[in-house]
């Protein structure tokens, strides 16, 4: 199983046994991780899933499409150049260990 870390807001680190196939965000959502909203449901229409992907585990990610990156341009937080919304993120064994922020706001 992939084990996907989620830091919340006060710094707490929640690592879930994440669904391989499943988005980080259905993840989230599946195992009560707080302060991912993800009001549209994983549509990527409504960036309120946004997190801060660690450093180290960036460049295991594809670039985000337009769509995305778009969405990224209006999140309620600051924009950073990890931000990623977690519905376009697909887990599988290859991000076993991922680290993702919460950030502080997502409306």
């Amino acid at each position: 199983m992939t084990v996907i870390h989620y830091i919340l807001r006060d710094g707490t680190d929640r690592a879930v046994d994440a669904k391989d196939g499943a988005s980080l965000m259905e993840n989230a959502i599946m195992n009560n991780v707080r302060g991912i909203e993800a009001e549209c449901g994983g549509c990527c229409s409504c960036a309120t899933c946004h997190v801060y992907v660690d450093e180290k585990f960036a460049a295991l990610l594809p670039a985000p499409d337009e769509m995305e990156n778009e969405l990224l341009d209006g999140v309620a937080a600051e924009r950073k150049p990890t931000s990623r919304l977690s519905c376009q993120i697909s887990v599988g064994p290859e991000l076993d260990g991922l680290i993702v922020h919460i950030p502080e706001a997502q409306y």
